[in-house]
């Protein structure tokens, strides 16, 4: 059993039992996606519309209104079917992990190949990867809340308990033979109920649906009152309420939910290529909006390569150690006045106790080192080797009878040998927990009474060179056969040394750390290393200059005893906290959302959940997370890359902008038509377009460019600016201004060419025909002027973003077929218009465009200072090299913002 199945026998099972996967949610069909596009209240209007103009005689109206219906139909399937399929793609993206054991070795593999018959290791933090039957267990206990709805966790005693799949791992550790996988465990009876239910949907789509409702009440009030001025001018009902429908589906922006979930998932998409899977949609928007990141700093801020750099024996001065994981074959450079002899035999001594108290695994395969499991194990066991210990040696002698598996509340472990008839244990930990354990330390003058004084001397040296330090001890112990032991049974043991072992920063983490600050975005550090070492790091990094910054446990632990305001001014100035414990991780979120930051943190252990699902967005690391951080998070970080993180960042403020966008072209346009329609017939003209034609201008232009819009890239100086108030409205005061502009000005236009016209004596059909061709151009040039609110339409490449720039061209093409098309044209009464007409229609169609311009140089040099607009107007920015206060935040930043749950 302890050497498992070979690779081919686990090969056959995995042929014969199939994956282990639980039966997924079917994606919906096309058709089903197809019947969806039906089931919205505006295209019931529409339905009743067409209707009514068939009973009236109206076939032309009737018809068009069938072939809007089926064509907006079809396009909402496609966008919508293809983001259902991304969505599923990036659901496989990060599959979770399993130790198994395969032909005697342990090997991490993807959880969906265990097959019956596997030997599977679990430990604190991960998922259980199928059902199992124990046959070993160590202060195991696991949260089967899943199945039974009980939030207190299961103890796991040892051989015959069962632990099931889905299930969390909280504490200790164990291992187990595979009885069930996939749709046969425990969890898959339950599957297709679980699968069954609808997804909530998200925040950011529920505040879209509310502000569409609101557009659907200020249009229905404005063809109201259109309706009551044209039967007062004396127009037939049935034409008025022909075009009210028309006029109210056109400028109701109901292409909108679709757009915008298409933005969020073309930012998924991108945000996937930079190394940020997105598990909640939501996610994209928000972290795009948060004002502080809480980062962890081992294999985030560092590249998590520990390597054992140095050793430091008692009364020593420290020694070099060469041995790496990449190459373990190293040296161990004791200092000059030693004897050889005398410092191996200090170092096997300590070797043997980082060896035997490890879960690591290193091993040389195919001419190449493996290894996996904890960075900190795998260093320890390199330097072993470069002691000339090999760890399977050390197990057959020294049979392991009893652990402490390592905790983040206790801050050691400890693995229990039989040596020579009695128990020997073998510790491993932060030395303040270790000192306390021993009574003596070995020394090259042999083992002489301990100096508590001494030892952290040489930690506290270690550390400020930016070392990870941890301290072994070994020693006899007591203990009653077959029982375990626990903390209190450690002690009178031999203190062995310090272990001085090195992650440095990662190359780009200083640089992405800087862009958040020109960002407007904070970063401290929480980490669980000693502050001395943690402050090392943050200074290499640019995060904190001075130990004033620097906030440990028990500062906070002492902050939180004299109540919340104590602890926030605490929070407030930290930059780096360290030696915090996982409930600390969780009150400093509390603390940075009472001070009005929207926060996100980053975590990957278990206990990092409380926090992760605390904070606004939640942020899991994909190489070294457990199951319990990834499933508690919004996001995943493929590569455990701070940088990520700041990319990601910029892209959700790209993902929020192309959301503005969208819904200011889509307002605008709607806008246009109810200010066109209410000046034409408030002074005594006829509709200026019929219901066709409304629709026809609603269908050949917003139908294409509001999702062409949606990819528009990145307009560059994302992370220059401070970040928006997350609870600033999409539709806010400078978008109400703009929207202003546009449709008092082309509403006007488009008055003026209707009149002047009809004054000209062209007949009222040539006069539609001329204004359809103005709008058709106006909504091509004012999705130019949609693609930033800040920048000069005429500054931005078209070809940056192709889509659109087809997307317009392919609208302004159909409609010229369209004139000129048989059938279609004597559905909308078109015709075309003779040439000199055209460069009039042209200039008269970008003055709403350049009035936009007007308005964007007018709020470049005096910008909105209001808070309802300040943001909005992109405000005066802080210089890219200013750093804010401390606890500072961005104008307009709304204090008590509440955390995602």
């Amino acid at each position: 059993m302890t050497h498992g199945l070979t690779r081919a026998e686990a090969a056959a099972r995995l042929v014969t039992y199939g994956r282990n996967e639980l039966p997924r949610p079917r994606p919906p069909s096309a058709g089903a996606v197809l019947l969806r596009q039906f089931r919205s209240p505006l295209i019931y209007v529409l339905i009743v519309a067409g209707i009514v103009a068939l009973a009236l005689a109206h076939f032309a109206d009737a018809t068009l209104i069938a072939v809007v219906l089926v064509v907006n139909a079809i396009i909402g399937t496609a966008q919508e079917y293809r983001a259902e399929r991304s969505a599923e793609a990036l659901r496989s993206m990060v599959p979770d992990r399993a130790i198994a054991v395969r032909d005697g070795e342990q090997v991490e593999v993807n959880a969906e190949e265990i097959v019956p018959g596997d030997v599977v290791l679990v430990e604190s933090g991960t998922k259980v990867p199928a059902d199992l039957r124990l046959s070993s267990a160590t202060g195991l206990e696991a949260d089967e809340s899943l199945l039974t709805g009980e939030s207190v966790p299961v103890s796991k005693t040892g051989e015959g308990d069962a632990a099931y799949a889905g299930t969390i791992v909280v504490r200790g550790r164990g291992s187990g033979v595979v009885e069930n996988t996939g749709a046969r465990t425990k969890i898959g009876a339950l599957a297709s109920s679980l699968a069954a239910g609808d997804a909530g949907k998200p925040p950011l789509l529920q505040r879209m649906d509310r502000f569409a409702r609101r557009i659907a009440v200020a249009v229905a009030v404005s063809v109201l009152v259109i309706g009551l001025v044209a039967v007062a001018r004396a127009m037939p009902a049935s034409e008025v309420f022909l075009v009210c429908v028309a006029l109210a589906v056109s400028a109701i922006p109901e292409g909108l939910p679709v757009a915008l979930t298409i933005a969020l998932a073309i930012a998924t998409r991108r945000m996937s290529k930079r190394n940020v899977i997105v598990r909640k949609l939501v996610a994209v928007e928000a972290l795009g909006s948060c004002t502080f990141v809480a980062s962890d700093k081992t294999g985030t801020l560092t590249v998590n390569e520990l390597a054992l750099a140095r050793i430091a024996v008692p009364h020593e001065t420290a020694w070099q150690v060469t041995s790496t994981p990449a190459d373990p074959d190293g040296r161990i450079e004791p200092a000059a006045d030693i004897e050889p002899a005398l410092a191996a035999q200090l170092a096997v001594r300590m070797a043997t106790t980082a060896a035997l108290c490890n879960d690591g695994f290193l091993a040389r395969r195919d001419g190449a080192w493996i290894h996996h499991g904890d960075a900190v194990d795998v260093a320890l066991l390199a330097f072993a080797h470069g002691a000339g210990l090999v760890r399977a040696d050390l197990d057959g002698r020294l049979p392991q009878v009893a652990s402490i598996p390592f905790e983040a509340e206790i801050r050691f472990a400890a693995s229990i040998r039989r040596e020579h008839g009695r128990d020997v244990a073998h510790v491993k930990g932060a030395y303040e927990r270790i000192v306390p354990m021993c009574g003596s330390m070995m020394t090259r003058a042999g083992d002489v009474a301990i100096e508590p004084s001494l030892i952290r001397a040489q930690a506290l040296a270690l550390a400020e060179e930016g070392f990870r330090v941890l301290a072994v001890a070994a020693g006899p112990i007591e203990r009653t056969p077959g029982e375990g032991v626990g903390p209190h049974g450690l002690r009178d043991l031999v203190f062995l040394g310090l272990l001085a072992m090195i992650d440095p920063p990662r190359p780009e983490a200083k640089s992405a750390i800087a862009e958040c600050r020109a960002a407007g975005v904070e970063v401290a550090m929480v980490t669980g290393d000693h502050p001395v070492t943690a402050l090392a790091i943050a200074r290499e990094l640019g995060m904190a200059d001075s130990a004033e910054e620097v906030v440990t446990g028990v500062d906070l632990a002492e902050a939180a005893a004299r109540g919340d305001e104590s602890l926030d001014a605490l929070v407030r100035r930290g930059r780096v906290f360290a030696r915090v414990e996982p409930q600390q991780k969780l009150d400093i979120v509390r603390s940075l959302t009472r001070l009005g930051h929207f926060v996100a943190v980053t975590g990957d252990g278990a206990n990092d959940a409380p926090a992760l699902r605390a904070a606004h967005v939640g942020v899991a690391m994909a190489r070294r997370g457990t199951d319990v951080a990834r499933e508690a998070s919004s996001l995943i970080v493929t590569d455990d890359n701070f940088a990520s993180i700041v990319a990601g960042i910029e892209e959700g403020r790209v993902a929020y902008a192309n959301i503005r966008k969208v819904v200011f072209l889509l307002v605008s346009a709607g806008a246009t038509e109810v200010a066109l329609f209410l000046v034409a017939i408030a002074i005594g003209l006829p509709p200026p377009l019929l219901p066709a034609q409304l629709l026809w201008l609603n269908l050949v232009t917003n139908g294409i460019q509001d999702v062409a819009l949606a990819f528009e890239p990145a307009e560059g100086g994302e992370l220059r600016k401070p970040p928006r108030p997350p609870r600033e409205p999409i539709f806010d005061r400078r978008m109400l201004e703009r929207v202003g502009v546009t449709a008092g000005v082309m509403g006007l236009c488009g008055v003026y060419v209707f009149r002047s016209h009809l004054a000209a004596g062209w007949s009222l059909d040539a006069a539609r025909n001329a204004l359809l061709l103005l709008m058709v151009l106006f909504e091509n040039f004012q999705v130019g002027a949609s693609r930033s609110e800040t920048r000069s339409m005429f500054a931005l490449d078209p070809r940056r973003n192709p889509l659109l720039l087809f997307g317009t061209l392919a609208a302004l093409v159909v409609h010229v077929a369209a004139m000129a098309t048989p059938g279609i044209r004597s559905l909308l009464r078109t015709e075309m218009l003779p040439a000199a007409e055209w460069p009039r229609l042209v200039l008269l169609a970008l003055l709403a465009p350049i009035a936009l311009e007007v308005l964007k140089a007018a709020r470049g040099r005096w910008p909105l200072t209001s808070s309802g607009g300040a943001r909005g107007a992109g405000s005066a920015r802080r210089p890219r090299d200013a750093r804010p206060s401390r606890g500072a935040l961005p104008a307009g930043r709304p204090d008590g913002a509440a955390p995602r749950r």
